[in-house]
Parts: structure tokens; C-alpha cells; sequence
């Protein structure tokens, strides 16, 4: 699998995949996809990483788990492949970019786009067995997901993290809020809706981006 990461990020990261936590990730997924179906398909596995090579992060939104149900993980947070109804959390999100920025709500709910402008939308387990939601926790997905939070955290250029939720807050930890922005707020589920909506998140984001020196993301999706 580690021929499928992008090259500044096995540059990156190359300490990792010699560990044995990294080797004994790598055969358990390849007994696993034997065994069951996961999501999402290898391929796709890293696309975070290639929509979003490490020279160009500008901002990261962690999430916990890929998407369990068929056809809708493809490697990005929050984020359903092209033709796959949003779930109640991406709804919200786009939702909320609708009263935040005034971009209109596509029709679709692929933040690829997002990606390739400088968002780096990691889940913090990056595979999920189908329809068992966390089935992949503690198998050494965080492991290695941290390792980039902390390779990012250690780059001289600023960025900014958005952490929606408690489990996303608590990397915050990985961060130095003295060199980079931190912003928090909750998460998107329905369970926190109420919460969510009207915190303002992107407008947040591109004005702490501003203030870092840098420029703002063009959130707009075009349908």
C-alpha cells in the first residue's frame, strides 16, 4: 500500500512505514479485504493524501471513521463519492456553507474539490469494514493518521485546523495553537445539529487564513 501514497507524503512519512505497528496494519487489511468487504476500496484508500500533497495543506478537517455504507467512502472526510445521496452530516455541512458564505448547496456531495485547493479532509481511520461503523479503530489507523498531524503540526508554514467534536478536539493535543490556528466547534451529526449550525465555520476559517498571511479557500462546489 505504501506505493499508492503520493511522494512528498512517503517522503514525509517514510519513518512510518518501518515501524511494526505500519507492517502489521498492512497485513491485516490485506487478510481483511480477503475476509470481508471494506470500505473504501484500496485504490482509494489515500486519496486525501493525493488531492492534497503536503507542500500545498493550507487547512485539515479531521474526521473519526470512513462512511460504512455501500458505495459512499472514498478516502476523504465527510466527503461521498459522485452520485451518492449525502448522508445527515454532510448535509448539515453543506447546509451551513450555504448560510456562511452564501454558496449554493450542489447537487452532490464530493468535496473533492476542496481537496485540491488546500483542505486536507483526513478521517483519523482511513478503512472500515462494511456496515460496522468503527470496526477499524485501534488496528493502527491512528497511529498513523497522528504521525501526519504531528508532521504537519512541525512544518514552519502555518495552517489551520478545523476540529468539529469532541473526538476531533482531542487532536488538537498533536497542535501547536502558538504557530498554527485551531478552531473548534461542534460536530455536524444531527446529534449536534443545533450546535453546528450557525457556528460559521468557513468564514472562520478563511479569515484566520487571512491573518496567517494566507490565501482564503474558494469553498463554492460547483454542481
Amino acid at each position: 500500500m505504501i506505493e499508492k501514497l503520493p511522494p512528498s507524503w512517503q517522503q514525509a512519512l517514510a519513518a512510518e512505514f518501518e515501524k511494526p505497528y505500519f507492517r502489521q496494519l498492512i497485513e491485516f487489511l490485506r487478510v481483511e479485504r480477503q475476509q470481508h468487504v471494506v470500505y473504501p476500496p484500496e485504490d482509494d484508500v489515500f486519496t486525501s493524501l493525493w488531492l492534497t500533497p503536503i507542500e500545498r495543506v493550507k487547512v485539515v478537517i479531521v474526521g473519526q471513521d470512513p462512511y460504512h455504507g455501500e458505495g459512499q467512502a472514498h478516502g476523504l472526510s465527510f466527503s461521498v463519492a459522485p452520485g451518492v445521496k449525502p448522508p445527515p452530516s454532510l448535509v448539515n455541512i453543506l447546509r451551513e456553507l450555504n448560510d456562511d458564505l452564501g454558496c449554493p448547496i450542489p447537487n452532490h456531495g464530493c468535496l473533492a474539490q476542496w481537496a485540491q485547493r488546500g483542505v486536507l479532509l483526513l478521517n483519523a481511520s482511513l478503512t472500515v469494514r462494511a456496515h460496522e461503523p468503527n470496526s477499524h479503530k485501534d488496528i493502527g489507523w491512528e497511529l498513523f493518521t497522528d504521525a501526519i498531524l504531528r508532521t504537519l503540526n512541525d512544518r514552519s508554514r502555518p495552517m489551520v485546523f478545523l476540529l468539529w467534536g469532541k473526538f476531533a478536539q482531542k487532536k488538537g493535543q498533536l497542535i501547536s495553537a502558538e504557530r498554527h490556528r485551531v478552531i473548534t466547534g461542534a460536530h455536524p451529526s444531527p446529534l449536534s445539529a443545533k450546535k453546528f449550525l450557525g457556528s460559521r465555520p468557513f468564514s472562520a476559517v478563511n479569515r484566520a487564513l487571512q491573518e496567517l498571511g494566507d490565501e482564503p479557500i474558494q469553498w463554492e462546489l460547483a454542481s
